[in-house]
């Protein structure tokens, strides 16, 4: 498995692979208009060049970071490319500085397995929630929010 940063010809797959695991209910959906203002933040997962995971690690705040977007294809789950994926990233976010990651999601277990802690909402600084208001599930968010000290 090779990882790498996502470039702007990797957008429509990268879509594919998310909206189709949104679709299966296992996360939130994600615009075009998201992926490319975001890109740099993206990384991907091939195997023999074929895109099998995608997320990304959006800086909030000096201590803070979430990692968004988490997806991996189906056929290559439970293999340990999200895993990978998200210690990449927390290797990142320490490399920037950070020292608290986070994740809002729909797989909880799968975060705790990678060592996060599932957290109250509530107790989540108000910058998390700045760009909620523009997510399909806004005022009713049903996430879950898991965190880590890095």
């Amino acid at each position: 498995m090779k990882l790498r940063k996502a470039r702007i010809a990797d957008v429509e797959g990268m879509m594919s692979l998310i909206n189709t695991n949104a679709e299966q209910g296992l996360m939130l959906p994600r615009s075009r208009n998201m992926l490319y203002e975001n890109i740099r933040e993206f990384l991907l997962a091939e195997i023999d060049e074929q895109l099998v995971g995608v997320a990304s690690l959006h800086i909030l705040w000096s201590d803070l970071a979430e990692i968004r977007a988490l997806a991996v294809a189906n056929g290559y789950k439970r293999r340990g490319i999200g895993t990978q994926i998200v210690k990449t990233l927390e290797e990142e976010a320490k490399e920037l500085g950070c020292t608290k990651v986070f994740a809002l999601t729909y797989q909880p277990e799968f975060f705790k397995y990678c060592g996060y802690e599932e957290v109250n909402k509530d107790q989540m600084p108000q910058k998390v929630w700045t760009e909620c208001i523009n997510c399909i599930k806004f005022p009713n968010c049903d996430e879950i929010a898991v965190s880590r000290t890095l």
